[in-house]
């Protein structure tokens, strides 16, 4: 039972129970008001000249001298006939001058003139009350009629409808069948509409028990639970609010799973990047120092070469990190101004010469004149190509070209770096962007990046509205390449899906 009246159900219910009782008793209470007033304007429309019809017979004893008792015997004679009556004479101030019945019953020995002078007024579009001599509070519907007595004193035949008898007989009616009717009849209205609303409100409520005992089972680990929305109501709403709640807490969850994955492969590969040269850096400074003496300067020099290219690789691992940790957390943001594009990259190229030559691969610039200036922060895009080059010089084998080339397409200017090394197959080429990433079949040295390179220009590009595209062909090489808008417009949509961040 108390689960019963805690649950939504049980309190509408319990609620409209109530409110039918108390509707029930004020039914019953105007109702019977209602049908005392009606009875009693009835009377007094009914009755209005009874009490100048009845003066008729009081007038011989009241000629010279008022004969009381001829009076009083003249009132208990039309009192008997009719029993609704009370009978009354009044001198021209209310007071009562003569009526019968017991001395102790007549409590009011005055009646107020107000309604008594309406009434003769001709007020006759209410009902007028007025005092009962047999009560001191009570009023009831009247008929009255002016009347002369003794040596021509004014005074009025004061007539009571509804007496003390028909009062008696009336209450004995309506405690037995008026009564019975009445509640019986109320008993059953209720209880007939206390079951419809009742059933009414269990089909309501239904849909309320169907949404929590979806909450509940989300709640308990069912994500894929939802709420069927049958209706546009407002119950409807709720149960798409809560549809569309779920759908956002279930991606959540998989975006949060999906970042501890890649928490777990960042520190896998981080550990991994940073055990081999750790080892390697110890390991050559432990044999210095175990063979110091017996070392040749040749020897000294080449532990000491490695030991400075390891903690050079490691610098650059950790700058790597820190700078894709700061473009993750829009802690960088660019500083975009008009600059060119032709010069940055011829720029870039001769630096990266050197190298390539030492690599004995061909690094070509293919720049051609009246491009457009761009707006773009210049170092950043100094980084994304030192990495595009980089990259590329690191996967073409010897003898092999990288060309890095810029041309104008549709108000944008199209930057791409071009290889002739092993290429990526195609199922990996959606990969390469990841962190970490590397395509192992394509490395041509052992001593290849740590993967971030592509992350950290991609990250970049992301910066710039723009994103890298990445054509690939296993054994003939591989395109990257990017758009930027010319002047102050917008990047269009690159020719192939851009490998996602």
């Amino acid at each position: 039972m108390k689960n019963f009246f805690g649950s939504l159900y049980g309190k509408i219910s319990l609620v409209y129970l109530v409110l039918l009782l108390v509707l029930g008793v004020i039914l019953i209470a105007v109702t019977g008001r209602s049908y005392m007033r009606f009875t009693q304007e009835v009377d007094q429309k009914l009755n209005r000249t009874l009490a100048q019809n009845l003066a008729q017979e009081f007038s011989p004893y009241l000629k010279d001298s008022v004969d009381y008792d001829a009076v009083g015997n003249t009132m208990h004679y039309l009192m008997v006939m009719n029993p609704r009556v009370e009978i009354y004479l009044l001198d021209r101030d209310g007071r009562v001058l003569a009526f019968f019945a017991d001395q102790e019953k007549v409590v009011r020995r005055q009646v107020r003139l107000g309604p008594v002078e309406r009434f003769l007024a001709g007020a006759n579009d209410k009902m007028l009350l007025g005092d009962d001599p047999r009560s001191l509070d009570r009023v009831k519907p009247f008929s009255v009629a002016p009347i002369t007595y003794g040596d021509g004193q004014q005074g009025y035949l004061y007539v009571i409808l509804g007496g003390e008898a028909y009062d008696s007989a009336m209450s004995m009616v309506r405690e037995s069948a008026i009564a019975r009717i009445t509640f019986v009849g109320v008993i059953v209205i209720l209880v007939f509409t206390a079951l419809v609303g009742l059933v009414l409100f269990f089909f309501l409520t239904r849909r309320f028990r169907v949404m929590t005992e979806g909450v509940r089972r989300f709640e308990a680990g069912d994500l894929a639970r939802r709420i069927p929305v049958t209706s546009e109501d407002e119950i409807g709403q709720l149960a798409r609010a809560f549809n569309q709640m779920a759908d956002t807490l279930e991606a959540n969850m998989e975006e949060l799973k999906s970042t501890d994955t890649l928490r777990r492969e960042l520190i896998a590969n981080v550990s991994h990047d940073l055990r081999s040269p750790l080892a390697s850096i110890q390991g050559y400074v432990e044999t210095i120092l175990m063979k110091d003496a017996a070392l040749t300067p040749e020897e000294r020099t080449r532990f000491l070469d490695i030991i400075h290219d390891t903690t050079t690789g490691l610098s650059k691992l950790v700058n790597e990190l820190f700078e894709l940790s700061k473009l993750d957390a829009l802690q960088i943001q660019p500083k975009p101004e008009p600059c060119s594009l032709a010069e940055l990259t011829q720029d870039v190229v001769m630096k990266f010469k050197p190298r390539a030559e030492q690599m004995a691969v061909e690094l070509k610039a293919m720049l051609p004149p009246q491009l457009p200036m761009v707006r773009a922060d210049i170092g950043m895009m100094e980084r994304v190509l030192s990495n595009l080059i980089e990259n590329a010089l690191q996967y073409t084998p010897e003898r092999g070209t990288v060309h890095v080339g810029l041309r104008r397409e549709n108000g944008h200017v199209r930057v791409f770096v071009s290889d002739t090394g092993y290429g990526i197959p195609e199922e990996e080429i959606p990969f390469l962007c990841e962190r970490f990433y590397r395509v192992e079949k394509s490395r041509a040295r052992t001593s290849g990046g740590a993967g971030l390179g592509l992350a950290i220009a991609q990250k970049i590009l992301r910066l710039h509205d723009s994103a890298l595209v990445i054509e690939s062909a296993v054994n003939v090489g591989t395109t990257v390449s990017f758009d930027l808008a010319a002047g102050n417009g917008r990047p269009r949509t690159p020719r192939k899906a851009a490998v996602p961040a």
